[in-house]
C-alpha cells in the first residue's frame, strides 16, 4: 500500500511538473521577442492576426520572428491556356514548388466557343510567393488578385510547448514503469502513458500541418480562356459604344454559326420530323376529301 501510494504521489508531481514545463516554455518563447522589431511587438500583443491585400502590386515586409501563413487567391485571362499552364508548371518548378490540385473544363460541346478554364491550387516556399505572383502577371492578364497573412505565432508556441510537456510526461513515465512493483501500479502507469503517447501524436501532426502551411504559401489561381482581355481601366463612352458594338456583331456571327452547326448536326432528326408531318398533312386532307364526300352524298339523296 505505501508503494502503491508512493507511485500515485509521483504522477501527480510528474503532472504538476509537466504543466510547469510547459508554463516555462510558453514563456520563454514569449520573452524571446524583445529584441525583434516594434511592428513585430505590437503584432505580438494583438495575438493571432490577419492580414489582407487586395489588388497590390508590390510586396509586403512582414515582421520578422512571427509564424505566418500566406494564402493567395488569383483570377486571371489567357487567351492559350495550354500555353499558360506549362509556363506555369515550368515557373513552378524552378521555385521547387507543386500543384496540389488542378482542374480543367473545355466548355460546353454545344457551342462553337471552347470556353475553357482552369482552377489549380498551387504550393510553393512562402519567401518567393510574391515572386510566383509577378511571374503569372506576365504570363497573364492579372483581373484580380487576393493576399491574406494569417499570424499564427501565438498558436504555434502553444502547441509546440504541449508537444515539449508531452515528451517530458512521456520520458518520465517510462523511468517510472521501470520502477513499478505491484501489477496494478504498472497497469496505472500504462494507462496514462497510452493517454500521453496519443495526445503527443495529435499535437505532433498538427505541428507538422502548422510547419507545411507556414514554409509553403498556398495559391488559389482561376485562369479563364478568353477571346479579348477584361480592360484594366475604365472605358470612354466611344470605347463602350464601339465595344458594344463590336460584341453584338460577334455575338451575331456565334449565333449564324451555332444555327448552321445545329441544323446540320440535327438534319437526321429534322427529317424525321419532316416526314411526320408530312404524312400527317396527308391523313388530314384525306379525312376532310372524305367527310366532304359524305356531305354530297347525302344532299343527293331524296328526302
Amino acid at each position: 500500500m505505501k508503494t502503491r501510494k508512493y507511485i500515485s504521489l509521483l504522477l501527480c508531481l510528474l503532472l504538476l511538473a509537466g504543466l510547469l514545463a510547459g508554463c516555462g516554455s510558453t514563456s520563454k518563447m514569449e520573452y524571446s521577442s524583445e529584441n525583434a522589431a516594434p511592428a513585430a511587438m505590437e503584432a505580438a500583443d494583438a495575438g493571432s492576426a490577419s492580414l489582407t491585400e487586395e489588388g497590390s502590386a508590390g510586396s509586403s515586409v512582414l515582421p520578422e520572428n512571427r509564424k505566418w501563413i500566406i494564402t493567395v487567391n488569383v483570377s486571371a485571362e489567357t487567351e492559350d491556356l495550354d500555353a499558360l499552364t506549362a509556363a506555369l508548371e515550368e515557373k513552378i518548378a524552378a521555385l521547387q514548388g507543386y500543384v496540389e490540385d488542378q482542374r480543367v473544363y473545355n466548355g460546353s460541346t454545344y457551342s462553337s466557343r471552347r470556353y475553357r478554364s482552369a482552377y489549380l491550387t498551387i504550393r510553393v516556399p512562402a519567401e518567393d510567393v510574391d515572386s510566383f505572383t509577378d511571374a503569372v502577371s506576365g504570363l497573364a492578364n492579372v483581373v484580380s488578385k487576393e493576399t491574406n497573412r494569417e499570424d499564427v505565432t501565438l498558436s504555434y508556441v502553444a502547441t509546440e510547448s504541449r508537444m515539449n510537456a508531452l515528451q517530458t510526461e512521456e520520458t518520465r513515465l517510462l523511468e517510472l514503469m521501470a520502477q513499478a512493483e505491484t501489477m496494478a501500479d504498472l497497469l496505472e502507469i500504462e494507462a496514462r502513458l497510452t493517454d500521453v503517447r496519443y495526445e503527443l501524436e495529435s499535437v505532433t501532426s498538427r505541428l507538422r500541418l502548422y510547419d507545411n502551411q507556414i514554409d509553403y504559401a498556398t495559391i488559389y489561381l482561376d485562369i479563364e480562356e478568353v477571346q479579348e482581355y477584361t480592360p484594366v481601366e475604365e472605358p470612354t463612352v466611344w470605347e463602350r459604344i464601339s465595344g458594344g458594338f463590336r460584341n453584338s456583331l460577334t455575338g451575331v456571327k456565334d449565333g449564324a454559326v451555332d444555327l448552321v452547326v445545329w441544323i446540320i448536326a440535327s438534319s437526321p432528326y429534322l427529317v424525321l420530323l419532316a416526314l411526320a408531318g408530312w404524312l400527317l398533312a396527308v391523313l388530314v386532307r384525306r379525312a376532310r376529301k372524305r367527310r366532304s364526300r359524305g356531305k354530297q352524298d347525302t344532299e343527293k339523296k331524296p328526302q
